[in-house]
């Protein structure tokens, strides 16, 4: 059973494809090493993690 629609996940991965952008336009302004770039870094890993996922639900559910 599949908790979300072909819709939510496309409309999700447009957001997520938004916030990476965002973040890695962010994360330029910082100097590495300082507390902001760590977590700009940390936050990126964790939206490319989430693009996976949402990439692969999408490709899942296009197969059924």
């Amino acid at each position: 059973m599949n908790i979300y629609t072909q819709e939510e996940l496309s409309e999700a991965l447009r957001a997520i494809d938004s916030i990476i952008h965002k973040c890695e336009k962010a994360q330029e302004k910082f100097t590495e090493g300082i507390p902001q770039h760590t977590l700009l870094r940390r936050r990126l890993k964790a939206m490319y993690i989430s693009q996976a996922l949402i990439k692969e639900a999408i490709e899942k559910e296009v197969r059924e």
